[in-house]
C-alpha cells in the first residue's frame, strides 16, 4: 500500500509538472525547467554519500574501530540480503541514524555517538533495520526523483519573469503559477517522503523479524529529540530517521513535514505486530 501511495504521488507530481509546463513555458520551456531541476538533484544524487557524510561531520569507521556495531549491521544486512554497507559515525550527542548513497553497492549507514551511548541494544537493532530498508527500498533514487520533478516544476514559472513563457498567458494566471505551482510541488514531494519512512518501517520490521524494537527506538528517539538539540545542515536533516530539525505541530504543517508523526508511524508497527 505504502508503493502503491508512492506510485500515485510521483505519477501526480509528474502530471502536475507535464501540466504547469506546458500552460507555462510550452515543450521548450518544459525541457530546459527538467535539464535544470533534474540537473541539480542528480548532482546530489550521485555524491550524497560525501555530501551528507560532511554535513554531519560523520567520520567513516572500520571494523577494528567498531566491532559491535560491524557485526550488528553486517548480521542484519545478511537478513536483508544486501552488501555490507559503508560505516559511519557522526559526533552528535542526540541519539539519531541515516542511511544514504546512490545504490545498495554504494550505501552508507551511519549512527551518532548518542545512539550508541543512549539506544538499548534491540531497539539499536531496530534503528538499523529501518536504515537498511531505506537501501532496500532504493529510497534515495525514489527522493531524487521528487526532487528533481519538483525542482524543474519550481522553476518553470520564472520562465514567465523572463520572458520565455507564454507571453499570451492572464496574468493574474501567471502570479498564480508562480506562487502555487512550487508550493504543490513540495507538498507532494514530502508526502512521497512520508510514504517512503512508513514503507521503511515496515520491511525494517521484516529483516528485524518483529516490529516492536522499532517502535519502541522512535518512543526513545522522539523524546530524546525534544531534549537534546544537534546542529546540522538543514538539506541532510530530512535523511535521519526523526527529523532533528522538525517541529512537532498538527493540521497545516504536517503537509511540509518529511517524516510522519512519530505516533503514527508507533501506531503502524503495533498494528504490524498484532496481525503477524
Amino acid at each position: 500500500m505504502n508503493n502503491f501511495k508512492t506510485f500515485i504521488l510521483m505519477a501526480g507530481l509528474m502530471a502536475l509538472f507535464l501540466a504547469v509546463g506546458q500552460l507555462v513555458g510550452g515543450y521548450s520551456g518544459l525541457m530546459m525547467a527538467l535539464v535544470f531541476g533534474a540537473g541539480m538533484n542528480f548532482f546530489m544524487y550521485f555524491f550524497s554519500d560525501k555530501l551528507v557524510l560532511k554535513m554531519y561531520r560523520a567520520q567513516v569507521v572500520t571494523e577494528q574501530e567498531a566491532p559491535e556495531l560491524f557485526r550488528m549491521v553486517n548480521r542484519l544486512r545478511q537478513r536483508a540480503e544486501l552488501p555490507m554497507p559503508v560505516l559511519a559515525i557522526a559526533p552528535h550527542e542526540q541519539p539519531n541514524a541515516f542511511a544514504t548513497g546512490r545504490s545498495p553497492n554504494h550505501a552508507v549507514v551511519a549512527v551518532t555517538t548518542g545512539i550508541l551511548k543512549y539506544m538499548p541494544q534491540e531497539e539499536l537493532e531496530g534503528v538499523i533495520a529501518h536504515e537498511l530498508a531505506h537501501i532496500k527500498n532504493r529510497d534515495m533514487l525514489i527522493s531524487t526523483v521528487a526532487a528533481g520533478i519538483a525542482g524543474a516544476l519550481s522553476y518553470l514559472p520564472y520562465l514567465l519573469l523572463f520572458g520565455r513563457g507564454n507571453s499570451r498567458q492572464n496574468p493574474i494566471l501567471s502570479l498564480a503559477m508562480i506562487i502555487l505551482a512550487p508550493l504543490g510541488a513540495m507538498m507532494i514531494q514530502f508526502a512521497v517522503s512520508r510514504q517512503r519512512e512508513f514503507e521503511a518501517d515496515r520491511v525494517g520490521a521484516q529483516i528485524l523479524g518483529r516490529p516492536e524494537p522499532l517502535a519502541n527506538a522512535l518512543r526513545r528517539l522522539d523524546a530524546m529529540a525534544q531534549r537534546i538539540p544537534m546542529q546540522v545542515a538543514p538539506a541532510a536533516a530530512p535523511l535521519a530517521q526523526v527529523n532533528p530539525l522538525a517541529a512537532h505541530g498538527g493540521g497545516f504543517s504536517r503537509l511540509f513535514s518529511t517524516h510522519p508523526p512519530t505516533e503514527e508511524r508507533i501506531a503502524a508497527l503495533e498494528a504490524l505486530a498484532m496481525g503477524r
